[in-house]
């Protein structure tokens, strides 16, 4: 096994022995925080919500109304990872799960940006599975996280949930007159290191999108961000500048990523960028820490820290506008 593999796995297995919060006062807080996103799209313009509590103005019973379709975005799951700072991330998974199951309108499907599990083995693959089973939206995309590859070079992956795909994994498809694409920004990945998409797979995009209308609204959807959020601690991708030069030309674009467990956005003419919380544990803002991992925080201060916001997209003239509200208070 490559050094750069071995680094990673160290890494995962020292997380797992780290002091955080207490099993009970995490999920209490996690049930209150929720995670994940549902996204409607309407007219090729997408809004996105945080999961909320039930009933209001702003709730997740008006998700969908009015849209064209929606889809839920979840995303770091982490199954396998068992210390303190949430000793059962499968229960908040399920957490996650059951707010889907009890949206007012079904989504047409979710979307999985990776890091499903936290050593790649297959039983932590089979503990995902179980729990995905259950959710009422039946179709799932998947792109992996680098947790995802650490044992096998992403096989498991591969053969579990990227049927059809080409190469690491990477693939697109087409859903009421939006282009979705899958990319795989995590293989070949260095501890601590930037992502990378890599020659072939940037080929790819480009024939991929060539000859869609301008006027197709593109979702691009990858586990590391694709915009430079924090090199230092390998948040961005290497060679995302020249992916996202093949969406110039598109009016509506949308970028989902994970990895860096908290919500994060920024708009770049007509695309937008957004990350996902996890469903397993926080990780410090940029800088904040030493280094990036599973942040302990007391469990009375884990509001806070899960406290994820209300994302709406705006049309505002040829752009978009983000309008950001806290879920609490």
């Amino acid at each position: 096994m490559p050094d750069k593999k071995q680094d990673l796995i160290d890494q995962s297995l020292q997380d797992l022995n780290n002091d955080g919060v207490d099993r009970r006062g995490f999920l209490k807080c996690m049930a209150w925080a929720g995670t994940g996103l549902v996204w409607t799209m309407s007219g090729g313009i997408p809004v996105s919500r945080a999961f909320a509590k039930s009933g209001g103005k702003g709730s997740d019973n008006d998700a969908g109304k009015g849209a064209d379709f929606s889809f839920v975005q979840i995303s770091d799951s982490h199954i396998g990872f068992s210390k303190p700072a949430n000793p059962d991330v499968t229960a908040t998974l399920q957490t996650a799960i059951n707010k889907i199951n009890a949206m007012p309108h079904t989504p047409d499907f979710i979307i999985h940006t990776g890091d499903l599990s936290q050593l790649s083995k297959p039983s932590e693959f089979d503990t995902l599975d179980q729990v995905l089973k259950g959710a009422s939206a039946k179709q799932i995309y998947f792109v992996p996280g680098e947790h995802d590859m650490l044992s096998d070079n992403g096989e498991q992956f591969l053969q579990r949930y990227g049927k059809g795909t080409k190469g690491t994994g990477w693939s697109s498809f087409d859903h009421k007159g939006v282009h979705f694409v899958g990319l795989v920004n995590v293989a070949n990945l260095k501890a601590g290191g930037m992502g990378s998409l890599g020659h072939e797979q940037l080929e790819w995009l480009e024939d991929d999108l060539k000859g869609r209308s301008a006027s197709t609204p593109i979702v691009l959807f990858a586990h590391i961000p694709l915009w430079t959020i924090y090199p230092d601690w390998g948040w961005g991708t290497d060679d995302s500048e020249q992916a996202l030069s093949y969406v110039k030309r598109f009016g509506s674009v949308t970028v989902l990523n994970g990895h860096i467990h908290q919500i994060m956005q920024k708009v770049e003419g007509k695309v937008s960028f957004h990350t996902a919380m996890s469903t397993a544990f926080p990780q410090p803002a940029p800088g904040t820490a030493p280094s990036a991992g599973p942040m302990k925080v007391p469990a009375e201060q884990l509001q806070q820290v899960l406290g994820i916001t209300d994302v709406n997209y705006v049309v505002s003239g040829r752009s978009l506008a983000i309008v950001d509200s806290p879920l609490a208070g």
